[in-house]
């Protein structure tokens, strides 16, 4: 039988056909899921969502929280802008995209936060993560702890930089709720999402997001990734009046079409969000309780929530408490020690003359005495001017102020940062009562900031807020000192 030879025109079409199967099926087969997820940043509220709650590979928008906790870390006094990073060789040894750094090299840390947010590199995050947290898997274990803290329930974190890791895993939902942390919780740092270049220290960085930060009316950020399994991703956020939206898109097939559904969302987003709304910005995560782990070179947070009860403090031994106000300067207030002040109002009282049963001298009333807690006594009260210069004797001997303005008293200490007012002043009472010894004297005072409310103790020399950090710090209660110019 004679064989039939192939027409070399079907066996080009055959082979085109045999190609589409062995290479362009397999790859749609494994195109990474799609995600999307839409809010209004203004209040949180969500406009659109589609698998927005599938755990899916996040890539570099990993980072977005690599960079909140070393806003965090900075903020908190545990490292500065300005520390010098040695990078390690794991990693130098990071696969790109990567600043390019060798083993051993020193770089200040702000370089690495620029490296990590704008040219999104995998050798700066992981510098970052292993000088915070003094390991890849200790930051990690603080990556996941912030991350509950922020409600983002369905995220894992196996690593600082995104590369494709077993488990680790995150949602739309969560990544866009991570975006708007970093925008509200960190408005300071913000503004690194939008630059189009940077200079990362070693050389000048451009923005892997500049193609739709530069096509897009109102974009300002804020983190984009890849990987072969994750697909192309990006979360964003525009500004429009008096409107923001962030949209975080999981699984694009490419740069130009993942901007460009970013881009159809966004436009979904401004029609629907209201022109006005109110703002209601996200809670920020409690910073508590500081460990050192056993032989680690860094340090693990450990966040936990504001103190939910709060018993009402006893009495001290000797609680009586003189308050001395003169009319010519009605707002002086002095804390005198109570055993002097005792002494030199009994003595007062005990020598003063019996006054006459005529009418008041003139100017009896220039001073005034106050006297809480103190017992009646059975003798004839003496003459209020009286009793106003023994006092003032004693003050003169022994005057302990709230707030000094000499002897160096100008440093104060920080215990937190809470959402509210009531919950940094439970923490105040409830630490001042733990560490009477170191901070007796001091002045609890509480600092409203965009991101939350601080707890301060202020009016203490830098030996004793050193002292009272350290003290503190021992009872695992996260301390940092104020200097002069911060309280």
């Amino acid at each position: 039988m004679k064989a039939r030879r192939i027409q070399p025109a079907r066996y080009g079409l055959f082979l085109f056909a045999a190609l589409w199967v062995l290479v362009l099926l397999p790859l749609s087969a494994i195109a990474a899921p799609y995600a999307a997820y839409v809010i209004d940043a203004r209040t949180g509220k969500e406009i659109h969502a589609e698998n927005a709650d599938t755990r899916l590979h996040p890539a570099s928008l990993t980072k977005m929280m690599t960079l909140y906790i070393a806003f965090q870390a900075v903020e908190r006094g545990e490292i500065s802008l300005d520390t010098q990073v040695t990078i390690s060789k794991n990693a130098a040894s990071e696969p790109p995209s990567k600043l390019g750094m060798r083993p051993g090299q020193k770089i200040a840390l702000r370089y690495l936060i620029r490296a990590a947010a704008v040219k999104s590199a995998n050798d700066a995050a992981t510098a970052i993560g292993e000088a915070i947290g003094g390991s890849e898997a200790a930051f990690a274990r603080r990556m996941n702890r912030t991350a509950k803290q922020l409600g983002m329930t369905r995220t894992t974190f196996k690593n600082m930089h995104g590369l494709t890791e077993s488990g680790h895993l995150s949602t739309a939902r969560d990544m866009t709720r991570m975006g708007r942390h970093l925008l509200y919780d960190y408005p300071q740092y913000y503004n690194l999402f939008s630059r189009i270049t940077a200079d990362a220290g070693v050389r000048k960085v451009s923005h892997t997001n500049r193609r739709f930060l530069g096509s897009y009316k109102g974009a300002d950020g804020i983190k984009t990734g890849y990987t072969r399994a994750a697909g192309f991703n990006l979360t964003a956020s525009a500004e429009r009046g008096n409107e923001r939206i962030i949209v975080t898109v999981f699984g694009g097939k490419s740069t130009a079409s993942r901007n460009a559904k970013v881009a159809e969302l966004m436009d979904l987003g401004f029609r629907r969000a209201p022109s006005s709304a109110p703002l209601r910005k996200p809670v920020p995560p409690v910073y508590a309780d500081v460990e050192t782990a056993p032989g680690a070179a860094g340090k693990t947070i450990r966040l936990v929530g504001a103190v939910t009860t709060s018993k009402r403090p006893q009495l001290r031994p000797r609680s009586d408490v003189v308050v001395v106000a003169t009319a010519a300067a009605p707002e002086a207030t002095s804390v005198v020690s109570n055993s002097d002040i005792t002494a030199a109002l009994r003595e007062a009282v005990e020598t003063a003359p019996t006054p006459p049963a005529a009418a008041p001298t003139p100017g009896a009333n220039e001073a005034e005495v106050v006297i809480a807690a103190a017992k009646a006594s059975p003798r004839p009260e003496p003459r209020p001017k009286d009793v106003t210069l023994a006092v003032q004797q004693a003050v003169e001997q022994e005057i302990v102020t709230r707030v000094s303005t000499s002897g160096g008293r100008h440093w104060g200490v920080n215990v937190g940062r809470f959402p509210s007012r009531y919950a940094a002043e439970k923490v105040l009472l409830k630490t001042a009562l733990a560490e009477m010894s170191t901070l007796d004297g001091t002045l609890r005072k509480v600092v409203r900031r965009p991101q939350g409310f601080e707890a301060n103790f202020l009016g203490m020399s830098r030996e004793s807020a050193d002292l009272a950090c350290r003290r503190l710090a021992a009872r695992n209660v996260s301390c940092f000192m104020i200097g002069p110019s911060e309280g």
